[in-house]
């Protein structure tokens, strides 16, 4: 690994968050942690064949966190000089001393401390100059507009390549960390014929090398468009639902905020006392694995230094564990799972379906292609979101739909998955095709 492309290098980084630690014990604190980090990157994109942005960004920062007992004071600035340090580590340890104290809080605990770190293969630079990437968005734009006439406009298409390093140390002798990137390609036009219609597509790698091609982003980003013409409003109903696989990821993250540490200890969450208890349908499984190489969720350790390992989340429908920090951990009276920041890759085993054996297996019912609106309440578990998507008779899509609005219950929704389709998607932590619900209601005319 080189770490030339960046101002700092990781034994700069490391240095400071050394000297972080060191001033907050000279200083009376009883423990301390710090992150350092720096990231850079540029965002190209074009509308109508033309530039329309040309961003750089280039940040660094730190943040340290002192606990005197069990009072902690946390401060962060974007300057790493050492007068910022020290200004910074004294202005935690300021507010340490007037909060209150907190018997949960503190640092991880020593014995969960990652102490091999393995190279998952995170980090992969795009030597991507300005003009290659005014190129590519072009390319992606254009191929939208080849697909159909019909589309007469765009909301641009952008190529964004981003890197990042930080580094992690807390008085426990923990000192890691490791760079990272994260490339994208996205499209997103317009066309018209009796209404106008919006549609997009992207493609997101650490590795540039995995991207879909700049062409192919934009033939789908047109193509969803076009299919989304001479859309329906339909009558109020009770149907299956499917819900398109870019978009089925997100009824697992209601699951994992259900089931995170805050919601649980706030009790302000529907699947409250699930440990153990059957909360999807009993074919449902999904997997933890924050060590795929290359995951856009992959991770050796948590925000605390926390090695984090594979494990079964999902197993027969049956919830093996939440995701928890330290803090939150010992608000529950359990033991952290190493998700202090959040999930990691979950990968949801598909039930074998492809799209079309989905749509046959539904017979009648609706396709969803996009949510509108935030409409979930998280104590309750009720959703109702507006919706867009395609009506399905005799397992075939019949014509494109709008102006819906698709309502439930999260309990029932998970219990009531019908199949996991096989036509996943790797767009961010959660990988999963498409997902069946048995019925929902389907709000029209």
């Amino acid at each position: 690994m080189s770490d030339s492309r960046f101002s700092y290098s990781v034994e700069v980084l490391g240095q400071i968050t050394q000297d972080i630690l060191k001033q907050s014990k000279q200083a009376g604190a009883t423990a301390c942690e710090a992150e350092v980090s720096q990231g850079f990157g540029q965002n190209i994109s074009v509308r109508r064949g033309e530039v329309e942005t040309i961003e750089y960004n280039r940040d660094k920062g730190l943040g340290v966190t002192v606990y005197f007992g069990q009072k902690r004071g946390h401060a962060s600035t974007s300057d790493l000089s050492p007068q910022a340090v020290k200004d910074t580590v004294a202005a935690a340890v300021s507010i340490a001393k007037y909060t209150a104290s907190d018997e949960f809080a503190g640092l991880a605990d020593e014995k969960l401390l990652a102490r091999e770190i393995p190279d998952l293969s995170l980090y992969h630079p795009w030597d991507l100059s300005v003009e290659q990437a005014i190129e590519l968005a072009k390319t992606c734009e254009a191929a939208a507009f080849e697909v159909d006439k019909r589309i007469d406009n765009s909301e641009g298409a952008s190529v964004s390549t981003q890197e990042a390093l930080f580094m992690y140390g807390n008085s426990l002798g923990f000192l890691a960390g490791y760079p990272s990137s994260r490339h994208d390609i996205s499209c997103a036009v317009i066309a018209e014929d009796q209404g106008m219609q919006r549609d997009y597509w992207y493609s997101s790698r650490r590795d540039a090398a995995e991207l879909e091609s700049a062409a192919a982003v934009g033939r789908k980003a047109g193509e969803r468009t076009v299919r989304r013409l001479a859309a329906r409003k339909i009558k109020t109903t009770e149907c299956p639902v499917l819900f398109e696989a870019p978009i089925a990821s997100g009824l697992i993250g209601h699951m994992v905020g259900a089931v995170s540490g805050g919601s649980l200890y706030r009790k302000s969450s529907f699947l409250l006392d699930s440990l153990g208890k059957e909360i999807f349908a009993p074919f449902i499984q999904i997997r933890e694995l924050p060590h795929l190489l290359k995951g856009l969720g992959s991770s050796p350790f948590d925000n605390e230094g926390v090695a984090t390992h594979a494990r079964d989340l999902i197993k027969d429908g049956v919830l093996q564990g939440y995701f928890l920090g330290s803090y939150s951990a010992r608000k529950l009276g359990m033991v952290t799972t190493g998700n202090a920041g959040g999930n990691h890759n979950l990968v949801v085993e598909s039930s074998g379906q492809d799209l079309a054996g989905l749509l046959k297996m539904m017979g009648t019912g609706l396709v969803v292609t996009e949510l509108l609106g935030h409409g979930i309440n998280p104590v309750t578990g009720d959703y109702s979101r507006g919706a867009a998507g395609y009506w399905v008779e005799n397992g075939e899509i019949q014509h494109p739909v709008e102006e819906i609005t698709i309502a439930g219950n999260l309990k029932e929704m998970f219990r009531h998955i019908a199949a996991v389709g096989n036509d996943v998607l790797v767009q961010g932590s959660k990988q999963c095709g498409s997902i069946l619900i048995e019925k929902m209601t389907v709000a029209g005319d």
